[in-house]
Order: structure tokens, then C-alpha cells, then sequence
């Protein structure tokens, strides 16, 4: 069965001509204009990946994005944004919303092709408990695979499948730093420019959920200039981190939106 691609893209010669080349590419493509039927072939099909533009009509692609990580009949679908909107900050907002890569018009359909191989690649990637070598846990730290989850300080944290990626990228060099052209290459399973705002983004992800205070990390470290660092504490450092990690999460729950 040919995987499924639904292109979400309001410019008719481009949604013929990406559509066109993924279709000769092997692909099944599915078509929409706008983000309301977007999202509703997107509930429909239940494709293999999105390809998703920002500038929509009726609802843009960053509120999309949302509403479809938010349904969890969707929210496991691999998004690529496709944009003319370049900027740093318009990535760091594509990311936030949930986007798992972002490509900037014009692009090269070759390289298109490329990223989106890589994210159905990752999508139906073998569980890392079935690999050999593999380091699952350490000190506080767990890696539960089959449900994208870590069990920190005790408690289970639920990520998304690029942070657990990534968190475990990291697990296998603890201690060391780890370059972000590995990171890019291991994590996302290609080697794009020097570009890096796509790793600060779910690192930040990541700290948001494993770290006491964020802008003080203590577990994820950037080392600046040559990448990131995971260091967990072992031995009599964790009865002390461990009532830090406890109030931490105590302090969230009282400034929730659902507490």
C-alpha cells in the first residue's frame, strides 16, 4: 500500500506541482485548499504525513497545526510546514504549534522528497527496546518507548515523539556533548543547512517538562558553541533533587489551565 500524503496548500500551480512530483514519487496524495477541509481529510484519511502551508484560508496553518495536535486521532501524524515565511521566528512558532519540520518556499522537490521520506522513516521506526546496546535508563531517568514516555524522578512524562527522539539521543552520550549536526542527523535523519532553530525549540520542549526551572537548566545543559549535554544526578545528589523536582511540579499544577 502506497503511504498517504495529504498536501494542505492554497496555491494551485504549487499544490499541482508538489502534488505531481510526490505522486510520480510513489506517493498516494490527498488535496486541500484550505484548513477546514484540510482538517477534515486529515480526520478522514488518517494519512501517513501532512504537508502543511501557514498562509491559509478560512483557518491559517499554525492554528491547524494546533487543532490537530490537540485530537488524538491526529495527533501522531508527522506535520511539515511548507511557508515563504522564513524567519526565525516564524520557525519557533511553526514548532510550538507542533509542526515536526518546517521547509521554506522555494524549495527543491528533491529536497522536499528527502525530508519527507525521513519523517515517514522515523514515523514506523523500530521501537529502540528492540535494538541491541541501547541505554534506556539511568540514575532518575527512564525511556518507556512503546508509549513515548520517560518515568522521571518516579513520575511518567509524556512526550512527543520528536522529544523522545531527542531525549534519547542524548541518554545514549550522557555526560558528553553532543554536536547538533548528530543531533539533526540521528534525530530528524538528514543533514540540512546549519540551521539550528529546530533543535533549540524541543529542547526548550524538553526543559519545560524535565527541568525545575527552565531558565536555569540543570539536566540539560547547552554548551555553546558545540551542542548539548545531558547530565543526570546519581547517588546522594538525587534524595536532595528529588523534593526540587516535587515542588516544581506542585508549583505547575497550581498555575495550570486545568488546575
Amino acid at each position: 500500500m502506497k503511504p498517504c500524503i495529504l498536501l494542505i496548500e492554497d496555491d494551485s500551480d504549487m499544490l499541482d506541482l508538489v502534488a505531481g512530483h510526490l505522486e510520480h514519487s510513489g506517493f498516494e496524495v490527498q488535496r486541500a485548499a484550505d484548513g477546514i477541509k484540510g482538517q477534515a481529510l486529515a480526520l478522514q484519511y488518517g494519512p501517513d504525513l501532512i504537508l502543511l502551508d501557514l498562509m491559509l484560508p478560512h483557518v491559517d496553518g499554525l492554528t491547524l497545526c494546533q487543532r490537530l495536535r490537540r485530537d488524538e486521532r491526529t495527533a501522531a501524524i508527522p506535520i511539515l510546514m511548507l511557508t515563504a515565511l522564513g524567519g526565525i521566528k516564524d520557525k519557533v512558532s511553526g514548532f510550538n504549534s507542533g509542526a515536526d519540520d518546517y521547509l521554506t518556499k522555494p524549495f527543491d522537490l528533491e529536497e522536499l522528497l528527502i525530508r519527507v521520506k525521513a519523517l515517514l522513516r522515523r514515523s514506523v521506526r523500530t521501537p529502540v527496546s528492540s535494538q541491541h546496546n541501547e541505554i534506556l535508563n539511568y540514575g532518575c531517568l527512564t525511556l518507556v518507548p512503546e508509549r513515548f514516555e520517560a518515568i522521571w524522578f518516579e513520575e511518567p512524562v509524556r512526550l512527543t515523539h520528536l522529544e523522545f527522539e531527542l531525549l534519547h539521543c542524548l541518554l545514549q552520550r550522557h555526560g558528553q556533548t553532543v554536536a547538533p549536526s548528530l543531533i539533526l542527523k540521528e534525530v530528524w535523519g538528514y543533514e540540512p543547512d546549519d540551521d539550528i532553530e529546530t533543535i533549540r525549540v524541543h529542547i526548550r520542549h524538553l526543559r519545560t517538562k524535565l527541568e525545575p526551572d527552565p531558565r536555569k537548566p540543570r539536566f540539560i545543559k547547552t554548551v555553546y558553541g558545540a551542542g548539548y549535554c545531558l547530565e543526570l544526578p546519581t547517588g546522594p545528589q538525587l534524595d536532595t533533587l528529588t523534593e526540587v523536582i516535587h515542588q516544581a511540579r506542585e508549583t505547575r499544577k497550581l498555575f495550570s489551565p486545568t488546575a
